[in-house]
């Protein structure tokens, strides 16, 4: 059996739709998703309506959660986030539909599959939390302690961004990268395909995408010109701009 496994999208729709189209012709059988619909992009409710059918297992990432929470913290977070972070946050929450918002509030921050003889654990940061990054260099001890937590023979996670396998034991962590947010240099978008048969592999794949379409949202909702930056050129928002 052979799985997409994405998250981070972002907002991104021309990203989603290059990357499922990469795994359509693949010859991926099933969609694993482990959220971040939403934040920077111009197309929160389109990308969340595109997974909720393409997808057969989707998690909420933090900042679906933020974007959600964003009517109650509004005063709070004027006052203590970044402007350019309360401004996607309040992008997300008014371009969801009631739907898409009823909808994203009913998704899990994780979910346990077994397939093809193996349990496999999805989650948007960790085992431990949906908020923890992990990276290529987070130190062993950390893999192992989130490894026992997980009972798992493979765990897919995303939320830094980085796409690695990690070996903790004999459990692989898979981190998918992201699809519509890439702040490592490369504007493309980036997602996993994990091959179950008698063995595990993973390949990581780069997809290129219409960057000019998703930029030129940006632009037409009037978002800041960092969310474009941070399109076309593959990196962060403090990296494009500085705080």
């Amino acid at each position: 059996m052979k799985v997409a496994l994405l998250g981070d999208v972002h907002g991104n729709l021309p990203a989603l739709e290059a990357v499922l189209a990469d795994a359509d012709a693949r010859g991926c059988e099933a969609v694993w998703n482990i959220g971040d619909f939403v934040g920077y992009g111009a197309f929160p409710d389109e990308v969340v309506r595109l997974l909720r059918k393409r997808a057969a297992a989707n998690l909420i990432g933090n900042y679906d959660q933020k974007a959600l929470e964003f009517k109650k913290k509004d005063a709070k977070w004027r006052k203590t986030k970044r402007r350019e972070k309360w401004l996607a946050f309040k992008f997300a929450y008014e371009h969801l539909s009631k739907p898409s918002r009823k909808w994203l509030r009913t998704l899990p921050e994780q979910q346990r599959l077994d397939v093809a003889g193996r349990r496999i654990l999805l989650c948007h940061g960790s085992p431990a939390s949906v908020d923890e990054h992990l990276w290529l260099e987070t130190p062993a001890e950390r893999y192992r302690e989130l490894a026992a937590m997980a009972d798992a023979d493979i765990v897919v996670c995303g939320h830094s961004h980085q796409a690695f396998v990690r070996e903790a034991g004999r459990v692989p962590f898979i981190n998918t990268g992201t699809v519509g947010r890439p702040d490592d240099g490369d504007p493309r978008a980036c997602y996993a395909v994990l091959a179950l048969a008698a063995g595990v592999d993973v390949a990581h794949h780069r997809v290129p995408y219409d960057t000019g379409r998703a930029v030129a949202a940006v632009h037409e909702h009037g978002l800041p010109e960092a969310f474009a930056q941070m399109l076309l050129e593959g990196r962060s928002l403090d990296a494009v701009s500085p705080p």
